[in-house]
């Protein structure tokens, strides 16, 4: 069971802001990604659309014989992560959320601010941790429609992304937030223009708090893939079928051209333990993941 893959999904690519951070810190553990493309974003779709959607990806896993799920989406958290664990009471399910309560540690001032999709502004969850965690702080919430779009055309920093980032940022700027939460996955492609267009900002982004959740599920249950001499290798899915040439060009982008700067970034070791040097098993990492990426049709069944 060990050697089994583990399942992560989104609506897109932007799950990959998650996977990749799997991928350097459990670097020996098997990775199937669902971008389900055809149905992106799932931020403006009908909460019935998003709970069908996502318990077709994860009969999909079933099949591939996964050994723990990751949703990489928060939209989908908010929407579907009771309902699958509900539904699939032995499958391990681990799901991103915002970071709400991260967030009101750091900040100074006591007003935080949250970039998200429409359904995840919505949600009941998002208000759950904000009465848990931030009831003390002042919660400026701003949906952001039409960056999950961006992400995906691999568009980061031009004119348009610019404006539209700029429009969100200043009810942030108005009330005076000194910590943001990105709380889409797609959103920490954006981070460095942002950060450019706040630079009094500090962002923050779940996805090492979900890497060691999974760690911990893992190390809990047993199920740490065996140490080998090179990481494993990542095979991705997309249910966008009429466009995988293209998408795969986006995804080569995100894959690749953020993944030094994020490894650079990161200050921690691999949580896995091996005999290799960070500095050695990081340049393993990049040739694997440069020899190993597959971009592959779901099946139709699945789309």
């Amino acid at each position: 069971m060990p050697q089994r893959a583990i399942g992560v999904f989104d609506s897109g690519l932007g799950g990959l802001s998650v996977l990749r951070e799997i991928h350097h810190q459990l670097p020996y553990e098997r990775l199937i990604y669902v971008a389900d493309s055809a149905y992106a974003p799932y931020g403006d779709k009908p909460t019935d659309t998003i709970l069908q959607r996502c318990d077709i990806i994860t009969r999909f896993f079933l099949t591939q014989n996964i050994k723990a799920m990751v949703i990489a989406c928060n939209t989908a958290t908010a929407v579907a992560a009771n309902h699958l664990r509900q539904r699939y009471p032995h499958l391990h399910i681990i799901a991103i959320e915002p970071a709400i309560k991260p967030a009101t540690k750091l900040t100074q001032k006591a007003c935080i601010g949250v970039f998200a999709t429409q359904q995840t502004i919505q949600s009941q969850r998002l208000q759950q941790l904000i009465e848990q965690h931030a009831n003390h702080v002042q919660v400026v919430k701003q949906a952001c429609s039409g960056l999950v779009e961006m992400v995906e055309q691999g568009r980061f920093a031009d004119a348009e992304v610019r404006a539209l980032l700029q429009r969100y940022l200043q009810p942030i700027h108005q009330a005076n937030v000194d910590v943001l939460v990105l709380g889409c996955t797609h959103y920490p492609f954006l981070h460095q223009t942002i950060q450019q267009l706040s630079p009094h900002l500090r962002i923050i982004e779940p996805s090492v708090a979900v890497t060691r959740q999974l760690n911990q599920r893992l190390l809990d249950q047993a199920l740490h893939a065996p140490t080998v001499t090179r990481p494993a290798g990542v095979t991705f899915y997309t249910s966008k079928q009429q466009a995988i040439t293209k998408q795969y060009a986006v995804l080569q982008h995100l894959w690749y051209a953020h993944a030094l700067s994020h490894h650079k970034a990161c200050h921690s070791q691999p949580i896995a333990q091996s005999t290799h040097s960070a500095s050695a098993l990081s340049s393993a990492l990049g040739k694997s993941t440069k020899s190993s990426i597959h971009l592959l049709a779901l099946p139709t069944a699945f789309c």
